[in-house]
């Protein structure tokens, strides 16, 4: 009787402790399907509001925000990582990081090397900035824009002189000291510059459409992330909160969708 028991006992202690090896099993496989992906964003942290380094050395803006968010909402774990602008497509390429989230406009010659979400920020006007008080006449003149854009691309077939620059502080330096007599920038990022620099610089000319908005760049063969983000953005879109970002960031007179 007491053989029988310890067998018993024997028995039930064993039981429980496979149960517990498969509970644990069971628990981390759980964990491993529920665990977060980590997704690198690429921006270049130089064209506020969009992004910026703030004082705290921190990737800040509109982008990252929303970048955030989106990540958020996708179950998506996000670092983020700063790069100059002339080379941010190719180290996308070169697997650097994973998206590309640097008022990027969306480009057919873009859509050629890599893949765009929707556009997370709507067609917008690109305006020329020039001294104050200079007239709609120097847009036809020596013109700067920032190297390797829609704009650079865009002004070397208007028959104007382009100047090309690495930086946007080159080029606001250039407009600032005569060394160009406008430069080309989006809409929202030009009235920033006016705003920057107290009555200096205005906006002339007439404003161009180059785009059909704003998006995430992503290599071509990285579908599954493209889908998740371009879910999230259209669920913001949906549900007013990308409307409510753009109103934050930006003018009162901002685009939304």
């Amino acid at each position: 009787m007491v053989i029988s028991n310890m067998a018993r006992l024997n028995r039930l202690a064993l039981t429980a402790l496979i149960i517990g090896v498969l509970t644990l099993i069971a628990v981390a496989a759980v964990a491993c399907d529920g665990e977060e992906e980590t997704v690198r964003m690429g921006t270049e942290g130089a064209y506020p509001p969009f992004s910026f380094v703030n004082d705290a050395g921190e990737v800040d803006g509109f982008e990252r925000e929303l970048g955030d968010e989106l990540c958020r909402r996708a179950d998506l774990q996000c670092t983020w990582v700063t790069n100059d602008w002339e080379t941010i497509i190719p180290n996308l390429l070169d697997d650097q990081y994973d998206t590309i989230m640097a008022g990027m406009s969306i480009t057919d010659e873009r859509d050629e090397i890599i893949d765009f979400t929707q556009p997370y920020f709507p067609p917008a006007p690109s305006l020329y900035v020039a001294l104050s008080g200079a007239t709609d006449e120097v847009v036809n003149g020596t013109v700067a824009a920032f190297v390797q854009t829609v704009h650079s691309d865009y002004l070397s077939g208007a028959g104007v002189e382009l100047v090309e620059f690495d930086s946007v502080e080159e080029i606001i330096e250039a407009v600032l000291d005569g060394e160009v007599d406008a430069a080309m920038f989006d809409e929202e990022f030009a009235h920033e510059i006016v705003r920057q620099n107290g009555g200096e610089l205005a906006t002339v000319g007439p404003s161009v459409f180059l785009d059909v908005g704003i998006g995430i760049g992503l290599r071509e063969d990285d579908n599954e992330l493209r889908d998740k983000l371009d879910n999230a953005i259209g669920e913001m879109k949906d549900d007013g909160s990308l409307n409510t970002l753009l109103m934050k960031w930006f003018d009162d007179d901002v685009r939304t969708f």
